[in-house]
């Protein structure tokens, strides 16, 4: 089954100890839909300028990642520029510029409305509920956030989450969000919201995941070579949704497999910058990195 993201197309400019780019292929949306495009197909809703390179939206198609959806409009693509030290847990955001994406709104067509698998990606909360209001019937709807939304949309964010399935969101955010330096409770807290299932990023410590009877552990893998971090947890969302829409089973058991396939598209996204490592990726890397997963967890 294909998915729908809505989320941004930006142009990144990063520098981390190992390197930097300028102005590569970056945003929410596109990370996602790099990722989720190895198990199903895609349909991004985004919108960007007219200096956008059309060498991207091919690389998009390339993917079998449906591009109707992305609005091209008289001005400049969203920029961000960030910088990462050793502890790569943490970006410093050196300049941000929204450009087209600030007076950005999601225009769905009938196509989009009809898809079952949802991905509000990291936007601002307003947006998500607009999305939410032209889609009538979804199976399944993953939203993520940020702390500027925590700390400037509560209220919008808080209602999202109310229309949500599954929250994907970090440890740091959920502490934030819920006020509670516990994991546990903040998960409670969200859980009474009105979601399923919760499912905290840890970055380089893995992911948790919460139900209101149960909770579940996933590793990271450990990595030689870590170069850039940006786009790993909308990867980790692609790796995770994809999945689910691949096999169209939203059981527990299923979904615990697919919070392991998010933890395994994050660490192939942070081998390179930006989508390049996304970009030589193979199916056989996928099931290698999988049974690497699976020996990684494995006890008698």
């Amino acid at each position: 089954m294909a998915i729908l993201v809505v989320g941004s197309v930006a142009l990144d400019s990063i520098k981390t100890p190992f390197g930097k780019v300028e102005e590569t292929l970056g945003g929410s949306a596109t990370h996602f839909s790099c990722s989720a495009s190895f198990f199903s197909p895609v349909e991004i809703v985004a919108v960007v300028g007219n200096d956008f390179p059309l060498e991207h939206i091919e690389f998009l198609k390339s993917r079998g990642i449906e591009t109707s959806g992305l609005q091209i409009v008289e001005g400049k693509t969203f920029r961000w520029k960030g910088l990462y030290e050793y502890d790569m847990n943490q970006a410093q955001t050196l300049d941000t510029r929204l450009n087209v994406f600030e007076h950005f709104h999601p225009d769905l067509s009938e196509n989009h409305k009809a898809n079952k698998y949802i991905f509000l990606a990291n936007i601002d909360p307003e947006l998500q509920l607009e999305v939410l209001s032209q889609c009538p019937n979804p199976k399944l709807t993953v939203c993520d956030t940020m702390n500027y939304w925590i700390e400037n949309k509560r209220e919008a964010l808080l209602k999202t989450i109310r229309k949500t399935n599954i929250v994907l969101i970090n440890d740091s955010e959920a502490r934030e969000l819920m006020e509670t330096f516990s994991l546990l409770e903040a998960s409670k807290k969200i859980l009474s919201l009105g979601p399923e299932f919760v499912i905290l990023k840890k970055g380089e410590h893995g992911a948790l995941m919460f139900t209101k009877n149960s909770h579940f552990s996933a590793p990271a893998l450990p990595l030689e070579n870590v170069m850039d971090p940006t786009g790993a947890g909308d990867s980790f969302a692609g790796g995770f949704l994809g999945f689910l829409s691949m096999t169209d089973d939203i059981s527990e058991e299923n979904i615990r497999k697919a919070v392991i396939y998010g933890s395994i598209m994050a660490s192939f996204n942070v081998e390179g910058f930006g989508l390049n490592r996304l970009k030589s990726l193979t199916e056989k890397d996928i099931s290698r990195r999988y049974n690497h997963f699976k020996e990684l967890t494995r006890f008698e």
